[in-house]
């Protein structure tokens, strides 16, 4: 991959997540600590329908409203994240020989397919933030939210241990 596309996605990653953040920042509140993942975790109607309750709009804020847009806002992030945790996965994989070169474009593999759980988690999160709490529906989202994270955490350990890897056979 060439720098610049690297270095762009690198860049777009950290942007978001300034974004996501402060976009997600009223939705955290005492019965929704974890804010937005609050919503992504409720796996029946009944959790949902807590989170909704907790984020009713007052007259001062709409944290729906604030959901809404950090769910959209998601599908740009997921677009860097997921290709710029590919591209790293590939260039390690790239520099080390062996299964773990080889698990690498797997694991870069697998990151793409984080970012498309990712775009069902948020088509789930939608349907309910629009007011239609379905078990079935929260039970998906919930599923497709537990996934996601467990691939991206799985590139970012790759990445990590790659990186330490190309570190030590770098050392005299």
């Amino acid at each position: 991959m060439k720098k610049f596309s690297y270095w762009f996605l690198l860049a777009g990653t950290v942007l978001m997540i300034v974004v996501m953040m402060r976009t997600g920042a009223p939705l955290t509140t005492t019965a929704t600590p974890q804010g937005i993942l609050n919503l992504e975790f409720a796996w029946n109607s009944e959790l949902a329908g807590k989170v909704l309750i907790a984020w009713t709009p007052t007259p001062a804020a709409d944290p729906i409203a604030a959901a809404k847009l950090n769910t959209w806002l998601d599908f740009i992030f997921l677009f860097f994240y997921s290709f710029f945790l590919c591209a790293t996965c590939m260039h390690i994989s790239t520099r080390l020989q062996g299964a773990f070169g080889r698990a690498g474009l797997l694991v870069a593999q697998a990151a793409l397919l984080a970012g498309f759980f990712d775009i069902l988690e948020n088509a789930g999160m939608l349907i309910t933030l629009s007011g239609n709490v379905y078990d079935n529906v929260n039970l998906l989202t919930a599923f497709f939210s537990v996934v996601k994270w467990l691939l991206v955490l799985l590139a970012l350990l790759y990445i990590v241990l790659g990186g330490v890897k190309l570190a030590l056979r770098k050392k005299p």
